[in-house]
């Protein structure tokens, strides 16, 4: 399995370890239960360093992302970020990515970790098929990437003596002085909670942790695996690329139509998007909750009144905030009006449609 830069680190502070997509990740440190109410009340700090980071850069840089992605890029101003699926012909999603504006030519791309190999070639692809002025590099091994999420996430970084971390606004990001190097500071996220992501570089990233560490812990700061993070994600509402969308789940079924732009020049997935849009939504994502304990895990029929399966269970857990299961599903559009249920161990038990944040 690959290794994040501060795999020791994780590893002193007791991290337990888990597969994630060919990554040997943290999953927890104390409990799954701490650190996702660590992040709701104080701070949580992860390491994401397996994600990918490509550079775009070049003449026809904008244009490219623009036809490249469903949201809106071109006219996006330096210092912006972009939330956005990336989608096929047939509107199904290669991934899901943020694209950061570093300049009138340049962008910074965070891809999801387990699809940086498919995702590179996608994009050298589409270049070469368009023929236009832009350059595609991979440094996906050159950065590491933190997330320090929650309510006191801004006081910490404003105590380490990050200057002007309080005028970065939501989804902008920009370059700080950080120990002798410039740390890109974004205020972007993963929980639901204001929070920053941080860009650097390995070395940089040694000396963040501590300083984090050292501001943060008497405010209640926690170190946080995959495990909060999935759960935390969950309970917020925000998809999961290979759960909430996917290679046949288009990003319109996935309710995330304020990211689709069919009003903007052509992009990939725009003539099968529009005619989806038009002709009516086969199935939508939703989110709920569930009574007692029992959770309803991924792959888990849904049905209608009568017994028949109408959709399926894409993600599930339990929300530490609340203290009951809670879930997203994908549904036929027919029955969004009509009683859903799901048959647990012979139980069945209706679903309780909820409109995210789960936990509000």
């Amino acid at each position: 399995m690959l290794e994040i830069p501060l795999h020791n680190f994780h590893a002193e502070q007791g991290a337990r370890f888990v597969n994630f997509g060919g990554w040997n990740m943290p999953v927890q440190y104390t409990s799954i239960l701490e650190e996702h109410k660590a992040v709701r009340t104080t701070a949580g700090l992860f390491d994401v360093s397996h994600m990918g980071e490509f550079h775009v850069h070049g003449l026809d840089a904008a244009i490219f992302l623009d036809r490249l992605v469903v949201n809106a890029v071109r006219k996006a101003p330096v210092g912006k970020a972009i939330y956005s699926p990336m989608c096929m012909s047939d509107g199904g999603v290669v991934d899901d990515l943020i694209i950061y504006r570093t300049g009138d030519e340049d962008f910074l791309v965070c891809v999801n970790a387990s699809n940086i190999e498919k995702d590179f070639g996608w994009f050298l692809k589409q270049a070469e098929r368009w023929g236009l002025e832009v350059e595609i590099e991979d440094h996906s091994d050159e950065y590491a990437l933190l997330a320090l999420q929650g309510p006191k996430a801004e006081v910490i970084l404003a105590e380490m003596g990050l200057e002007g971390i309080k005028e970065i606004k939501r989804f902008w990001h920009a370059l700080v002085n950080f120990s002798g190097e410039k740390v890109r500071i974004c205020r972007t996220g993963y929980t639901g909670e204001d929070g920053f992501e941080i860009y650097s570089s390995p070395k940089a990233a040694e000396q963040l942790v501590k300083q984090m560490m050292l501001h943060g812990e008497p405010l209640g700061l926690k170190l946080c695996g995959l495990g909060a993070r999935d759960s935390l994600r969950l309970e917020a509402g925000l998809p999961l690329y290979g759960h909430e969308l996917s290679d046949s789940i288009t990003p319109l079924e996935a309710s995330l139509d304020w990211t689709v732009k069919l009003n903007k020049d052509d992009f990939i997935g725009k003539n099968a998007l529009t005619e989806q849009a038009e002709s009516g939504i086969p199935r939508r994502v939703l989110h709920f909750k569930l009574e007692g304990r029992r959770i309803a895990r991924e792959g888990t029929p849904v049905e209608n009144a009568e017994g028949e399966a109408i959709g399926k269970v894409l993600s599930g857990t339990l929300s530490p905030m609340i203290n009951c299961p809670i879930g997203s599903a994908i549904v036929n559009s027919d029955y969004l009006e009509e009683p859903l249920y799901v048959d647990l161990r012979g139980n069945k038990l209706a679903l309780q449609i909820a409109k995210p944040p789960l936990h509000k």
